[in-house]
C-alpha cells in the first residue's frame, strides 16, 4: 500500500495496522515543520531521545520559505544531519520499521516519509559466557543484540570477503536472522542452500529463537545427536569461519549456530588453544576419557558383575560385597533420573542457593540411601564418574544425547545381560555412521571416512603454526572461488 499526500489519512491507515490508539507504547507526537502539519511515529523504549530532540530542535526551526515541492529531499540532504536515513513510500515497510525500532516521520502534502534508524535496543553487556569459560583468553561473549554479535566478530576478522547477509523470519515476529560467511572461504553451494531453506520457513514466529530456526534448517528428525554446534564466545565463532564454516546468528539470543560440524567438533574447547601444545593435548586426552566413562562405564561395570564368576580373580573386586535391597540395574536406572532431577532442580535453583541444592543432592542424598540399604557404594561411585565424564563435554547438547544412548546401554545390558550390551553398542555406532551433518556431511568424520592427518590434528593439540590444512570437507566445490587459505583452529 502506498502512502497519500495527506498526512490525516495516511495516519489512519498506520493507526489501524500499528493500533497507535490502542497501544500505550506506540508514540504519535504531532509537529509543526515549515507551517505543515506533520507526525512522528515510533516505539517508546527503541528510540535514542537525544538523537530526536536534536532532530526535532533542527526541524521545527524551519521557515516556511524553506519548504519546497522537493521537501523530503532538503531535509534529509541538507537539514537531518542523521546517518542512517532512508526515505519510503510503502505503508508496510513504514511498520516493519516502526516495529524494529526507527522513527517515522510523515509531513503533510508529501507521500513519501522519512524513516531514520535511532533505535536503541535494551543490552547487557558482552560478558563472558558461562557454558564456555576459560582460564586464558578474552573474556567478551555474545549478546541479545544482533548488531553487537556482528561487531565482536569483525572485531576479529577484518577480512573484506566477510559477509554478513540479513533475512528476516517470521510472518508475525520478522526476526532478523544473519548468514555469516567469508566468501572466497565457505562454499558456495552450502551457503546457497542455507538460504533457500531459511527463506522456505513459513511460520509465524521463532519463538525459540535459534533452536526453532534449527529444526526448520535441519528437519524433522528424532535423532538425538546434534548436527550444528552453538557457541557464546567470538573468538571461537571467528576462527570457524576461517576454517570456512558458516555461522547463523537470530536476534534476541546470544548463541551463534556453527554448520556444518561433525561429532569431533563437540569435543573441542577454547581452553586446549589457550595453553601449551603438550597440556592441551593432555587435557583433550582427558576430556575423551571422561567422555567414553560417561557412556560405558556404569553398564559396562553392570556386565561385569553379571558375568563375575567367568573372569580371572583379578577382577573378582568388581562386584559388591552386598546388593542392597535393590537390584544393581534398579540402583543404576535410580541414580540416572536423580541426577537429571537434580539437573533440573538446579536451573530453576537461585544462585545464592545453588550450594545447598548440591549438598542436599550430592551428599545427604547419597549417604542416607547407602545406610538405609537401598543403594551400593559402587554404584554411586561409577555412576558419579560417568557424571563427571558427561560435565566434561564441553557441548551440552552432545553431551545429552549421550546420556540417552547410556540409557538405552543400561536398559538393555540390565534386561539381556551381554547380547544387549553389545547389539546396543551396534545400534549407538550405526546411528553414529550414519547421521550426516547439515550438506550431507559425515558426522563420524575424520575417522569414518579415514583421514589420518586430519584426525590427527583432532587427537593432538598440534601448534598453530602447523596447522595448515583446512577439512576436506569444507573446502570450497565453486571452481570460481578462489583458493583456500591455511586452516585456523578451533
Amino acid at each position: 500500500m502506498k502512502l497519500t499526500k495527506k498526512v490525516g489519512e495516511n495516519i489512519k491507515i498506520l493507526d489501524r495496522k500499528l493500533g497507535i490508539s490502542e497501544n500505550f507504547d506506540v508514540v504519535k507526537r504531532e509537529i509543526i515543520i515549515g507551517g505543515r502539519k506533520a507526525f512522528y511515529i515510533f516505539i517508546d523504549g527503541f528510540a535514542k531521545d537525544e538523537i530526536m530532540l536534536y532532530i526535532e530542535k533542527r526541524l521545527q526551526s524551519l521557515d516556511r520559505e524553506e519548504i519546497t515541492p522537493n521537501t523530503i529531499e532538503k531535509l534529509i540532504t541538507q537539514k537531518i544531519s542523521y546517518l542512517e536515513v532512508e526515505i519510503t513510500d510503502e505503508v508496510e515497510h513504514i511498520e516493519f520499521m516502526v516495529l524494529s525500532g526507527a522513527l517515522a516521520i510523515l509531513i503533510d502534502r508529501e507521500d513519501n516519509a522519512i524513516i531514520l534508524d535511532v533505535r536503541s535496543y535494551p543490552a547487557r553487556g558482552p560478558e563472558e559466557p558461562d557454558l564456555e569459560k576459560v582460564t586464558r583468553g578474552s573474556r567478551d561473549g555474545f549478546t541479545e543484540t544482533l548488531i553487537f554479535n556482528t561487531a565482536l566478530i569483525r572485531r576479529r576478522i577484518r577480512d573484506p570477503s566477510l559477509r554478513f547477509e540479513i533475512i528476516q523470519v517470521g510472518s508475525r515476529s520478522k526476526t532478523d536472522v544473519v548468514i555469516g560467511y567469508i566468501k572466497d572461504i565457505a562454499d558456495s553451494n552450502l551457503v546457497k542452500d542455507l538460504k533457500e531453506k531459511i527463506n522456505k520457513i513459513d511460520t509465524d514466529a521463532l519463538e525459540m529463537c535459534e533452536k526453532s530456526l534449527e529444526e526448520f534448517i535441519l528437519g524433522r528428525s528424532w535423532n538425538p545427536l546434534p548436527q550444528v554446534r552453538y557457541t557464546e564466545r567470538p573468538d571461537v565463532a571467528s576462527a570457524h569461519l576461517l576454517e570456512g564454516h558458516i555461522v547463523v546468528i537470530v536476534d534476541n539470543s546470544p548463541s551463534v549456530m556453527i554448520l556444518p560440524v561433525t561429532m569431533f567438533h563437540f569435543t573441542q574447547h577454547a581452553q586446549d588453544y589457550y595453553q601449551n601444545p603438550a597440556v592441551g593435548t593432555y587435557f583433550r586426552w582427558v576430556r575423551f576419557i571422561g567422555i567414553l566413562f560417561s557412556v560405558i562405564l556404569p553398564p559396562l561395570w553392570l556386565l561385569l558383575v553379571y558375568y563375575k564368576g567367568s573372569f580371572p580373580d583379578w577382577l573378582k573386586f568388581l562386584g559388591p560385597k552386598k546388593t542392597g535391597e535393590i537390584s544393581l540395574f534398579m540402583q543404576f536406572f535410580i541414580l540416572e533420573i536423580g541426577i537429571d532431577l537434580l539437573r533440573i532442580a538446579s536451573v530453576h535453583t537461585p544462585n545464592s542457593l545453588a550450594t545447598a541444592l548440591a549438598i542436599i543432592g550430592g551428599l545427604i542424598l547419597s549417604e542416607f540411601a547407602i545406610k538405609v540399604g537401598w543403594f551400593v557404594p559402587e554404584t554411586i561411585l561409577y555412576m558419579s564418574v560417568a557424571g563427571l565424564g558427561m560435565f566434561a563435554i564441553p557441548s551440552l547438547e552432545f553431551s545429552l544425547a549421550l546420556r540417552l544412548f547410556r540409557y538405552i546401554l543400561l536398559i538393555s545390558t540390565g534386561f539381556f545381560r551381554i547380547y544387549g550390551f553389545i547389539g546396543s553398542l551396534i545400534f549407538i555406532f550405526i546411528i553414529f555412521v550414519s547421521t550426516k551433518s547439515f550438506g550431507g556431511i559425515r558426522y563420524t568424520w575424520p575417522l569414518i571416512p579415514f583421514d589420518r592427518k586430519s584426525l590427527a590434528t583432532i587427537i593432538f593439540r598440534k601448534p598453530i603454526p602447523e596447522v595448515k590444512r583446512r577439512p576436506e570437507f569444507l573446502k570450497t566445490k565453486d571452481k570460481n572461488a578462489a583458493p583456500p587459505d591455511d586452516e585456523v583452529p578451533n
